[in-house]
């Protein structure tokens, strides 16, 4: 008799990689990787600087280690992007005086006039996907409740 899994799916098809939902989101970020570059050549950012000016223009100032919570970024990657942003003349950084270990970033008047700028990527983005407005809504609604999924099952060791 052959080995099911709970799901019904027989344990060699699982295998497959067309079966992999992992490998499904991971070709389509990196689709999304490509028409994101096309997108924001324009504004000069990169998809990961993109998200952090996003960030910034949502909640104005914040502490990096607050930006690197709301992306799911560790310090490592975000202080790199706000260099590089920072060289840009787009964010400005300065250690808080009341928490030295803390700095702060906030937006330049050229990063926060970058905005207006910026304002078509998700359009054409959306436009890109093929997808209209209510699937685009639930695809992230699904996807939302993936991650939730996930980080219990990773906080415990898999649920097994």
């Amino acid at each position: 008799m052959e080995d099911m899994t709970p799901l019904g799916t027989p344990d060699e098809e699982f295998l497959l990689l067309d079966r992999q939902i992992c490998f499904s989101l991971n070709a389509a970020s990196r689709a999304f990787g490509s028409v994101y570059r096309i997108a924001l050549r324009e504004l000069g950012l990169t998809y990961p600087q993109y998200l952090v000016m996003l960030v910034l223009w949502e909640h104005g100032e914040l502490p990096v280690k607050r930006i690197g919570e709301l992306l799911r970024l560790d310090s490592g990657t975000v202080s790199p992007l706000l260099k590089r942003l920072e060289a840009a003349g787009l964010v400005r950084r300065e250690r808080l005086a009341s928490d030295e270990r803390s700095v702060s970033v906030r937006l330049t008047p050229r990063g926060t006039a970058l905005r207006a700028e910026a304002r078509g990527v998700p359009r054409s983005i959306a436009s890109a996907t093929g997808l209209d407005l209510d699937e685009i809504n639930e695809l992230r609604s699904r996807l939302t409740r993936l991650t939730a999924s996930l980080d219990r099952a990773a906080a415990e060791g898999l649920g097994g």
